[in-house]
């Protein structure tokens, strides 16, 4: 005699019913999020790491969170390199809906399952995490059945990656990282820069200095540019006095002045430097920088 007479351990009509109900409660209970898919752009196979990701497509979908009294982790930490945000989500989805919604659209996704390193943006709390590791066997075998997927996930450092989804919320993303602001000569204006494109100058000595718009302010002609890079993958920057051009555009201008933030970071470590010199000793004889003896 069967454990249950009512179920039939393995039926495929009932194993479709249970699904079905699972996406129904998930449909009541959870909330919209959105998943993107990280690309990757150069793999280091020796590390495993992909330092230039980019995310440039987004799929609404519904998913259960279950942290119903807030993230877990540590929270919200203080260090001396600033303010460590380390929460911690478990999401809920069911694999015919992520099937359905994710890898049925894209072309791009070879594998049948949710990977570590893929994102989800949550609209409520207005916070992205990253997926960390993809739990496929809970619940347990129900009816012989596995349909949930548990993506175990930490909050996101955003690190140079490119977010071109479409989505204003999560491609502003951007702006938190490292922005180059150039004060372009308004009179030399031709064309208007737009969002997103590529904008390139070549240098004296025949490299090529690209990046992304991710601000334009025409009335003071302020050009705000992310993912700063070159042609021979070495450090460069922009220089003033040469000519600026937009890829989409064709917009051209003439470089100003280049307000460059790690160049102010410089200057204020010098600041700290000249202050803390009146009472530390940061010579060779003194290394660890005790207090100079009178």
């Amino acid at each position: 005699m069967a454990t249950n007479p009512y179920f039939t351990q393995g039926a495929l009509g009932e194993q479709n019913l249970h699904e079905d109900i699972m996406i129904e409660a998930l449909k009541i209970y959870g909330q919209d999020v959105y998943y993107l898919p990280r690309d990757t752009v150069n793999e280091n196979h020796v590390l495993g790491a992909d330092v230039p990701s980019r995310f440039n497509s987004t799929y609404k979908v519904e998913m259960y969170l279950e942290n119903t009294e807030g993230f877990d982790g540590e929270g919200d930490l203080f260090s001396k390199f600033g303010v460590e945000i380390r929460d911690q989500a478990t999401f809920v989805v069911a694999r015919k809906r992520w099937k359905h919604t994710v890898e049925y659209y894209d072309n791009e996704i070879t594998t049948t399952r949710p990977l570590e390193g893929d994102l989800i943006y949550i609209p409520l709390s207005n916070s992205m995490f990253e997926i960390t590791q993809v739990e496929h066997e809970q619940p347990f075998y129900q009816l012989k059945d596995l349909p949930t997927y548990k993506l175990r996930c930490e909050k996101f450092e955003y690190n140079d990656e490119q977010l071109d989804t479409g989505v204003d919320a999560i491609d502003s993303i951007e702006k938190t990282g490292f922005e180059l602001k150039l004060s372009l000569v308004d009179s030399d204006g031709k064309g208007q820069f737009q969002i997103g494109e590529l904008v390139n100058q070549t240098l004296g000595t025949g490299v090529v200095m690209n990046g992304e718009v991710t601000e334009w302010n025409d009335s003071d002609s302020i050009l705000s540019l992310a993912h700063i890079g070159s042609d021979d993958d070495s450090y460069h920057m922009f220089t003033a006095g040469g000519v600026i051009t937009g890829a989409a555009s064709g917009t051209i201008r003439t470089i100003g002045s280049v307000a460059d933030e790690l160049a102010q970071v410089d200057a204020q470590n010098n600041d700290f430097e000249s202050q803390g010199i009146s009472f530390l000793d940061f010579t060779e004889t003194n290394p660890f920088g005790d207090p100079p003896s009178n």
